[in-house]
């Protein structure tokens, strides 16, 4: 008794001076740290996790042997306070000193660590002498108390080890001079905020570091500067690197065979799975802890069966009593407690081997990401050309399956985990249950190849699911790309029946849908392009001195192709380009100019011959434009950036002077001077809101602002007017690129620059036709000489700058204000919304702003279920109603019988009978009960899968009708992508996750609300004890769903410039490789890999903290429904198998507690994507319906061609200042009319007023007497036909490009590509007729491409055909050509042609010039060049 006392004086003694020390610690420590860290994160003393290990296992050990003394207290007649206080107050101690040494840690103040090692020693040497008394004296490992202070002794030691081991390490206390410790680079940076790998373990498996972001976030909304960076360790370079070394070292292990699979699944294994093996140990410890409730509960009802009776211990020693383990754990309390401690723990496992396997998996993600984005800078530029590699599928690639096996690795787990969990739960229900155990096993087993047969057909279902969605996507893609040709042909109907085609495909595999699919990575074998390293090592070959001084690049014998099976693209070249002088590459359209380009760039296959590059001065010698309708080619306008930083954005350094002479030379300041921001306008993706000019001079000016060696300029001129090619010619590429003597290699359709060029090379069919000075050719070539000076229709002659200035007007660029005026309107609400967030005085916006963040989107929702009808949504709520109920009833009718038969179990004992008891009426009603839950379980699941269904059918279908039928004006104020994501990522959303996330949602909190419900009808106490839970579970919730949609927005919004970094660098290869910037692509690659993947954890650390809290409050709950069960039990005879029942549903809301308030938040995210698409369901259709009827409206019409323009005034939207004023012009049948002008002078408004596709306020059209604004717009449009200047084809055939309608016969398809002068092309192909055409048309060229779209407009044999500037991208030669065949083929209708080379309409009967918006010249050609001052007859002299 007096050791006891002893000890209890001495450890409240401790207790005090511990809590004296800590305190006054406080003060002296914040101020010792020199470095400006995250202080409260700083971890340096060794053995840190180790030490945090020990003081959990000594604090349970503590409440153990508190619990053991209170038990055996109980069993005495009198109080011994001794027997449960040392140890309460050695508990206090522990947490006192854990406390204290993190404050110590965080602090650097290692001086106080003398309290610890004090403290330590006293602690192991008191608990040793008891151990030893208990010895003398008989206790052994019988007795539990010898066991715990055994455990003591153990801790205790090992804890001043610890101590000691600091001490000796870091020389502290003892030592003069303590070793210095930096802290870690990570936490020197305070942009680092993600800080799980730097807390203590506490910290780090309860996500405490988390509370202060998550109230933060409460407060104002998250962004990608509040979450800051990586730590270095997750960053993607470091992930990259430790891949790569895996794969080396894999190549280097199994060089003599075949890389696979296989080779790369053992690479990313040894490179992560070390992470991977700890959180499958985390998973199997949890699962094994997850056994401790149910083998509890069973103790807890077996032993208050028994009235909580403890078997009477027979050792007393020392004057108390001692008590076996067996003993210990027949108090239904203590088990309770246990209960509880093994929750707590099983949870916290669990959630770390979730989080430990999720960071695993991004590390992952961001490292393959990385490696197939290297991969992608040096594939073959034939990959995508072909077809055989689009950005689609990379994208597809990057975001789908990278995500894929993300997640695989999250699952992976559960491989070790699942058989753990299978083999110790059939040991424990053979132990419990006996053979029965082992028949429910065998069932298990039987099923097995069933369950797997399903999984694998739902996995088919899934995989043909995501193809048909591909699809659909692919062909929504087209659509909205081709809009404009689909309006204007009347076409939306066959591209519309083809989308809907495909989504009923798949919505038929929706059906089937599946949670998980198979994860598989394709590796495709493709023709790899020559090696970089390889080509550039040829680039910087050196070279004999007279090699060196007359040429820059040479080809000897050279052959090249784009695929390796397929024939030569180009053969026999022999080339050579003279070093700083300007050469320039003629030829009619395929002959193969653009790919000699590429093959000198190294972009082709090359089968054989060199390619030799000069030495250059410095390394930066190539930059490149490429004609920007080649949208594979271009780079610049994927990006929405600024018109500036699409002039330098490959720049290091900005030169302000060269910017301005850019600006000057490509002509672009009248540009810019009307835009809304100047230089610094944002420009949309792709550069939708500019003109086709305005592109390509921005193109150029990208080009002439590199201050490189050598320039590769493809067709600069093509989109250009005269006046603009010319300028562009003199002040940009003669002044500032020849006069600077600069290597200038130039492909053009303008052979009127020809005279400028100081070597030609003119190329036929894939060879070299001839190269040399013009001089040379005129000697050696005189026919060909002839035949260019024939196209030329001019003498080579400059026009004053002067002139091409003042007739420049502001009106010229009414697109480019209209435009860029739109988007700004669009945008304007978004930047005040985010100005209002960032001021700091106005908190009435910023209070209203994170009030609607915190509220449900219940309009949405609302919207989203009544989309589902009137009779399925009842249908719904009460299926799921009833199947909950029943689901109640048979656990409770288990209950009772599992009750009756104990208490008839009890009676028979008592009164010694042998009454067998009568099971017969229980396993009636519970075989119906169970025969009704599995109906009612199968209705549920058909209810929500069909409403599903029948709700994301009905808004993708609304969605593709309101968006098909929308005015042109709508796409062009709305970046195509945000519509595209309506398609795929809402429509995706609303198909397979917000029915799962519903039926979840409603699942859990049922389950949770009938828990409760249970729980309170079997012990009302629990009632005043779950409204403190409550209010906890509502903050934590309240506080989380803001937060997570934050978070989850910021994850999605971080991946769309990742996934467009992706498009552009496929889309953009050859620009990239060809200004050797692949370093700041990869290094940009980084930055949005970094971003997306900090969000990411952030987001799973956000989850992990709301689950760590709600399962602790499960546990809570479980702790105190255990004791107010035990208690009604013992003192208000509660029947025992009720017991059971309300720990059983405790357990069930520790489970499903969290998915609730998961689902709530996923729920509120997913709604977005029904608002969204609820925002463009608003969308106004275009007015398809006419005041005339079909049969009002003659067959023929219109057959003669007749058009009559009275006072036409237009505009492109009611807001707009009209672009048409008061036009009149009477058209007879059968005339030819050419239409001139400067750009944004009202050509293209002209004829696209013909097909209403403009806003037309005032006076009329009348063609063959019949006002078009009566007609339908189906009817006006499918009876006129027009060229666009840009070439628009679709993947599928020939066929389907020339005629989608199914109209025409071979003869007259043949006879349209004659016309166009492709039928020789086209016989070529394998298949004809049926050959393929890749997406956007990539395996032909320009200008057969535009060549294609003119067969198009021919097929249609319209008595009005008009030419909308058709012939930009067509070689002089082809272009006469086509004019004479569009004369004689064409004879007997109306053409309207309008053009930049004014000299294809020399031949038309009238021109009409325009000007402002008005007609400003109207009559014959040969009248208006006979006026001395006419405006056409400047532009005929120009263009000669």
């Amino acid at each position: 008794m007096l050791f006891c006392i002893q000890e209890l004086c001495m450890s409240l003694l401790l207790v005090r001076k511990l809590f004296i020390i800590f305190f006054s610690c406080l003060g002296w420590g914040s101020q010792s740290s020199k470095v400006h860290i995250h202080h409260s994160t700083w971890l340096h003393f060794p053995g840190h996790n180790l030490r945090w290990i020990l003081t959990f296992i000594l604090l349970f050990v503590l409440v153990c042997e508190i619990a053991e003394g209170i038990v055996s207290d109980g069993v005495s007649d009198s109080r011994h306070l001794h027997l449960y206080m040392p140890a309460g107050m050695a508990f206090l101690a522990a947490i006192t000193s854990v406390v204290y040494y993190h404050n110590i840690e965080t602090s650097n103040f290692p001086k106080l660590l003398i309290a610890l090692l004090f403290y330590w020693t006293l602690a192991f040497i008191t608990k040793t002498i008891k151990f030893v008394k208990f010895c003398d004296n008989g206790v052994g490992f019988s007795q539990l108390r010898f066991c715990l202070t055994g455990l003591l002794v153990v801790l205790y030691g090992m804890l001043l080890a610890v101590e000691i081991n600091v001490i000796r390490v870091r020389r502290y206390v003892f030592f003069k001079t303590p070793k210095e410790v930096k802290p870690p680079e990570d936490l020197q940076d305070l942009g680092v905020r993600f800080l799980q790998p730097f807390v203590n373990l506490l910290s780090k498996g309860t996500y405490w570091w988390m509370n202060t972001f998550i109230k933060t976030a409460h407060k104002k909304p998250i962004d990608l500067k509040t979450i800051g960076k990586l730590p270095i360790a997750m960053r993607a370079v470091t992930n990259y690197i430790r891949l790569n070394e895996a794969f080396e070292a894999q190549k280097n292990k199994r060089s003599s065979s075949p890389q696979g699979s296989r080779s790369i699944w053992r690479a990313l294994c040894c490179a992560f799975g070390r992470p991977l093996l700890l959180s499958s140990t985390f998973r199997i410890l949890a699962d094994l802890l997850g056994f401790a409730g149910p083998l509890c509960i069973s103790g807890i009802v077996h032993n208050v069966g028994k009235g909580n009776n403890t078997i009477r211990p027979q050792i007393k020693i020392l004057g108390v009593f001692f008590i076996s383990s067996q003993e210990f754990l027949s108090n239904a309390y203590v088990l309770a407690v246990l209960l509880f401690f093994a929750l707590l723990l099983q949870r916290t496992f669990l959630q770390a081997s979730y989080y430990v396997a999720i960071e695993t998996g991004i590390n992952l993600r961001g490292a393959i990401q990385t490696k197939i984005y290297n991969k992608i800078m040096q594939l073959s530029t034939s990959n995508m050309s072909m077809g055989e590699m689009t950005a689609g599928q990379i994208c597809n690639l990057v975001a789908i399956d990278t995500n894929q096996l993300m997640w695989f690795f999250f699952l992976c787990p559960n491989l070790w985990a699942m058989p753990v969990q299978i083999i110790v739960g059939v040991l424990l229900l053979y132990y419990l249950l006996g053979i029965s155990a082992l028949i429910g096993a065998a069932v298990i087993i039987v099923l097995a190849p069933v369950q797997y047969f399903v999984a694998t057909k739902l996995s088919q279902a899934q995989r043909s699911t995501l193809e048909y969605s591909n699809e659909r996507l692919k062909k929504t893609n087209e659509m909205l790309r081709g809009i404009k040709l689909l309006k204007l042909y009347a076409w939306e109907h066959i591209f519309h029946s083809s989308v809907e085609e495909t989504r009923q495909k798949e919505m038929t595999s929706l059906k089937s849908f599946a949670l998980y699919t198979s994860i598989s990575i394709v590796n495709r074998k493709r023709p790899a392009r020559e090696d970089w390293n390889n080509y550039s090592s040829h680039m910087r070959r050196p070279i004999s001195i007279t090699e060196a001084d007359d040429f820059c690049v040479k080809i000897a014998n050279g052959f090249f192709t784009w695929t390796p099976e397929g024939p030569p693209a180009l053969s026999n070249i022999d080339i050579r380009i003279p070093q700083g002088q300007l050469t320039m590459i003629v030829g009619q359209v395929g002959c193969g100019k653009s790919s000699l380009l590429l093959a000198i760039l190294g972009e082709m296959q090359k089968i054989s011959g060199n390619i030799f590059w000069n030495r250059t001065p410095n390394g930066r010698f190539i930059s490149c434009s490429y004609r920007t309708e080649t949208q594979t080619r271009e780079l610049i306008y994927q990006k929405c950036a600024s018109l500036a930083v699409s002039v330098w954005i490959l720049r290091y350094l900005f030169c302000f002077r060269r910017y301005k002479a850019v600006i000057d030379a490509c002509s672009l300041q009248p540009d810019i001077d009307i835009l809304p921001h100047g230089d610094q306008t944002q420009i949309g993706e792709r550069g939708i809101n500019l003109s086709g000019g305005q592109r390509q001079r921005i193109s150029v000016a990208r080009a002439l602002y590199q201050q490189t060696n050598v320039v590769f300029l493809d067709d600069p001129f093509s989109a250009l007017d005269i006046h603009l090619s010319d300028h562009l010619m003199q002040e940009g590429i003669l002044k500032m690129l020849r006069e600077d003597k600069r290597t200038i290699v130039l492909v053009t359709h303008k052979l009127q620059y020809l005279p400028h060029a100081d070597w030609i090379i003119a190329m036929k069919d894939g060879n070299i036709q001839r190269e040399g000075t013009l001089k040379d050719i005129q000697k050696s070539e005189t026919e060909l000489f002839e035949h260019w000076k024939t196209l030329m229709n001019r003498q080579d002659q400059e026009l004053e700058k002067e002139t091409i200035i003042e007739r420049k007007t502001v009106l010229e660029r009414t697109n480019l204000r209209r435009t860029m005026y739109s988007r700004e309107a669009l945008l304007k609400d978004d930047e005040e919304d985010e100005e209002e967030v960032t001021e700091s005085d106005d908190e009435d916006n910023l209070s209203s702003v994170l009030h609607q963040r915190a509220k449900m989107p219940w309009r949405a929702c609302g919207k989203y279920l009544s989309a589902a009808g009137i009779l399925l949504l009842p249908l719904l709520v009460l299926s799921q109603l009833l199947k909950h109920t029943v689901m109640v009833a048979i656990d409770y009718w288990l209950a009772c019988w599992t009750s009756a038969a104990i208490s008839e179990k009890a009676d028979f004992l008592n009164f010694s009978c042998t009454v067998d008891f009568n099971h017969s009426p229980y396993s009636k009603v519970f075989s119906i009960l169970c025969c009704l839950g599995i109906v009612l379980c199968l209705v549920t699941s058909i209810a929500v899968e069909w409403t599903g269904l029948k709700v994301t059918k009905k808004l993708h279908s609304s969605l593709l009708n309101k968006i098909i039928l929308a005015p042109m004006r709508f796409f062009e104020t709305t970046p195509l992508g945000s519509i595209l994501n309506r398609f795929s990522a809402d429509c995706n959303t609303i198909d397979q996750h917000i029915p799962a996330t519903l039926e979840c949602l409603s699942r859990s909190t049922l389950l949770c609300v009938s828990a409760l419900a249970v729980i309170s009808y079997v012990t009302p106490m629990f009632l005043i004890a779950l409204v403190p839970l409550a209010i906890m579970c509502y903050f934590i919730q309240k506080y989380f769903r803001v937060a997570s949609r934050d978070l989850q927005q910021l994850d999605d919004s971080t991946q769309l410039p990742l996934l467009s970094h992706f498009s552009e660098t496929v889309e953009g290869l050859t620009t990239i490789r060809a200004f050797r910037y692949e370093a700041k692509f990869r290094q940009k690659l980084l930055e949005y890999t970094d971003s997306n993947n900090i969000a990411s954890l952030f987001l799973t650390a956000a989850n992990r903290w709301l689950e760590v809290r709600m399962e602790y409050i499960g546990a809570c709950v479980v702790l105190i429904a255990a004791v107010t069960s035990i208690t009604s039990c013992l003192y208000s005879k509660l029947p025992s198998g009720l017991v059971g029942l309300g720990l059983t549903y405790a357990l069930m809301v520790s489970n499903y507690l969290n998915w609730m308030v998961r689902n709530l938040a996923d729920m509120e995210i997913q709604l977005g994507a029904v608002k969204r698409i609820n925002g463009l369901l608003k969308t106004e259709a275009e007015n398809y319906e006419g005041l005339l009827s079909s049969s009002q409206i003659p067959q023929n019409w219109p057959d003669r061609g007749e058009i009559q323009i009275q006072n036409l005034s237009v505009r492109y939207d009611s807001n707009l200042k009209p672009v048409l004023k008061h036009v009149n012009a009477h058209i007879s049948p059968g005339q030819k009319i050419g239409i001139c002008g400067r750009t944004g002078s009202g050509k293209s408004s002209f004829s696209l007023a013909f097909f209403r596709m403009v806003d037309t306020f005032e006076g009329r059209i009348i063609i063959d007497g019949i006002d078009i604004a009566k007609l339908p717009l189906q009817t006006l449009r499918s009876r006129l036909s027009i060229i666009l200047q840009d070439p628009i084809l679709f993947s599928g055939t020939i066929r389907f490009n020339l005629d989608p309608e199914k109209k025409c016969t071979d003869s007259m398809l043949w006879e349209a590509l004659e016309i166009a002068q492709l039928k020789h092309v086209v016989k070529a192909l394998p298949g004809g007729l049926d050959a393929i055409v890749t997406e956007g048309g990539e395996n032909f060229s320009q200008g057969q491409r535009q060549l294609f779209c003119l067969a198009r407009a021919f097929v249609r044999k319209t008595s009005i055909f008009i030419m909308d500037e058709a012939t930009a991208s067509i070689d002089m030669a082809t272009e006469n050509i086509l004019q004479k065949v569009v004369m004689t083929a064409f004879a007997d209708r109306t053409v309207v042609t309008i053009a930049h080379r004014v000299h294809t309409i020399l031949n038309a009967d009238l021109v009409i010039v325009m000007k402002r918006g008005v007609i400003l010249e109207y009559d014959k050609p040969e009248v208006l060049l006979e006026q001395e001052d006419s405006v056409f007859a400047s532009f005929v002299q120009a263009d000669k």
